[in-house]
């Protein structure tokens, strides 16, 4: 199995996602990849914001490694689930698929909360430092979740 995160930059939420499912995927020794990526370039080899970086470690996890990368069109063909996280990426990663077995490929990654509901997670990059710590709360849910609906 192979699941890739996506959001705009790929240096807030994307790679705060990408490290939590590892890390858990990790610990249960489970065999799936993860990555992530944005659907924008902007940030491409930057690492994740410092604001990301310091809410991860606050929480026992570094995410430090990691580097931004843009979503392309073959990421369809080397992931099995991609996981946009708000309705603005999950729509530039669909005008990318070039077929039906691309587009059932994505989904919300919140929908693993509320299914069906299509909720986003927030950007909290011009937000204050409390956005981060929410999202992390969303994101750790969600990632437990797919370990337990989807990997095991």
């Amino acid at each position: 199995m192979k699941i890739l995160m996506v959001c705009l930059g790929n240096i807030c939420r994307s790679p705060l996602a990408d490290g939590l499912l590892k890390s858990k995927v990790e610990s249960l020794g489970l065999n799936v990849v993860v990555d992530s990526a944005g659907t924008s370039g902007h940030h491409s080899g930057e690492s994740p914001d410092p604001r990301m970086r310091a809410t991860a470690k606050h929480h026992g996890l570094s995410i430090d490694h990691l580097r931004a990368r843009q979503f392309v069109t073959s990421d369809f063909d080397e992931f099995d689930l991609i996981y946009a996280m708000d309705s603005s990426n999950f729509n530039n990663i669909l005008k990318l698929a070039r077929n039906d077995e691309d587009r059932s490929k994505v989904m919300m990654i919140l929908n693993e909360i509320t299914p069906g509901l299509n909720k986003a997670v927030p950007d909290p990059y011009y937000g204050g430092d409390q956005g981060f710590e929410e999202v992390y709360k969303m994101l750790d849910e969600a990632t437990d979740i797919i370990i337990n609906t989807r990997l095991k």
